[in-house]
């Protein structure tokens, strides 16, 4: 199994995809709001969505094992049940929900990889959606329809949607990765081209500031 701090190998990176706009909108108030992607190795994922207006904090984590060994060394192993995942906390009243959707389809993860992405591989870099509300979940599940009738991939989705369960943030040193480790060279050749595609396919919702989990 690889780890996201192993130097990356393959030749070619992951291609950002020009998503549609959902077609059904989330309905979200009465203030801030938490989602959880999961999506390969999270220093992208927190990466891309510490860019992002109107997100709060992105906090590196894991979802879907126990306590008992989420921990780094034990989740790489992919033995654990849990996915390295991002818990995001965003004010829908400047990004919704379906447009954080929008952004991970199009930048964050290839929703056609079964436990992959990029040159990660195992089910610990699995690509789900962690809906944390009946509204997200009513969300998700449109917009994972939408996508599939849209056919903007050669492949299946196989992204899931997953029901929430307790969710364990990472150790300190992977919070806020990229912003620490910017000539990382996992980060150079992963991962600061997802933050450039944000930038490029979504300039009203891209922050040039880096916002700290």
């Amino acid at each position: 199994m690889s780890a996201c701090q192993q130097p990356a190998l393959a030749a070619s990176g992951e291609k950002a995809v020009a998503t549609p706009a959902a077609a059904i909108r989330a309905k979200e108030d009465g203030g801030l709001k938490t989602a959880i992607f999961a999506g390969g190795c999270f220093w992208g994922v927190e990466g891309v969505f510490s860019h992002v207006k109107g997100v709060k904090s992105a906090v590196s984590g894991y979802h879907g094992g126990s306590k008992r060994n989420a921990n780094y060394r034990m989740v790489t192993t992919g033995s654990t049940g849990h996915a390295e995942a991002v818990k995001v906390t965003y004010d829908p009243d400047v990004v919704r929900y379906d447009e954080l959707l929008r952004i991970f389809f199009a930048v964050v993860a290839d929703p056609t990889t079964l436990n992959r992405q990029g040159p990660d591989h195992g089910s610990q870099y699995r690509s789900a959606l962690v809906p944390t509300s009946a509204e997200q979940a009513r969300v998700a599940k449109a917009y994972l329809a939408q996508l599939g009738k849209a056919k903007l991939w050669d492949r299946p989705i196989v992204t899931k949607i997953e029901k929430q369960d307790r969710f364990y943030p990472a150790e300190a040193y992977h919070q806020d990765f990229m912003v620490k480790n910017p000539n990382h060279g996992y980060i150079l050749r992963w991962d600061r081209p997802k933050v450039q595609a944000l930038k490029t396919l979504f300039p009203a919702d891209y922050s040039a500031t880096f916002r700290k989990g």
